[in-house]
């Protein structure tokens, strides 16, 4: 189970939240510049929270008591950016290996499967820039998932795609996640794609944890 329980303060507010997740999907959900990416950044330790604590399983990885900071690359959190962050003057398969340590048997394997179930095997050689927007957020995702991550966290990933490429994708991160067990946090600031993936949400606004916002439920 994943802990978080922060504080960081912002140009406009001080971000303030605590929850839990364990192997499902947890939707941040609010208005942009509410503080949903300061929570995915905190997570996987880009910037550093002024108080609290973060925590996975037994692993602890920020303590403002104990000053404990655990840096980003021993925390096996993958980070699917908005801008999906890819290489332009790699291939797809090079994209997808970056960051991993090695080929071996097992990590063929994985790719193999990854391939596979997004449905890129005949991408494996084009470059990033001859792909559609779709195609780039498999291959993100992809990415993200072949460095055998703790811990998802997605930010906006389909909000540059069309509807229904969007309803699609929303399809396969649902199948992905229930292949994969492990905690997805997605941001989102629309109520529609929040409500096709999430298993819980964490409404935030002005950095703060509220009620169901108005309108959820139309």
């Amino acid at each position: 189970m994943l802990n978080v329980d922060i504080k960081k303060r912002l140009v406009d507010f001080t971000l303030d939240v605590r929850f839990s997740v364990e192997n499902n999907i947890l939707v941040l959900f609010g208005p942009s510049g509410a503080g949903k990416t300061t929570i995915l950044r905190s997570i996987a330790g880009l910037i550093k929270p002024d108080q609290g604590t973060i925590s996975y399983c037994d692993q602890l990885f920020f303590c403002s008591v104990t000053k404990t900071f655990l840096a980003p690359q021993h925390r096996r959190v993958g980070y699917m950016f908005q801008e999906y962050a890819l290489f332009p003057h790699m291939n797809v398969e090079k994209n997808i290996w970056y960051g991993v340590k090695g080929s071996n048997e097992k990590a063929d394997e994985l790719y193999g499967k990854l391939m596979d179930l997004l449905k890129i095997e005949t991408l494996a050689s084009r470059l990033i820039d001859k792909l559609s927007g779709g195609e780039r957020q498999r291959v993100a995702l992809a990415r993200a998932l072949m460095a055998q991550p703790n811990i998802l966290l997605l930010d906006e990933p389909l909000s540059a795609l069309d509807k229904d490429t969007r309803c699609e994708l929303q399809a396969e991160l649902r199948t992905m996640q229930s292949i994969w067990k492990i905690p997805f946090i997605l941001v989102t600031h629309d109520p529609e794609e929040a409500k096709a993936l999430g298993d819980q949400f964490l409404f935030i606004e002005k950095g703060r944890q509220v009620t169901q916002p108005v309108g959820w439920e139309n």
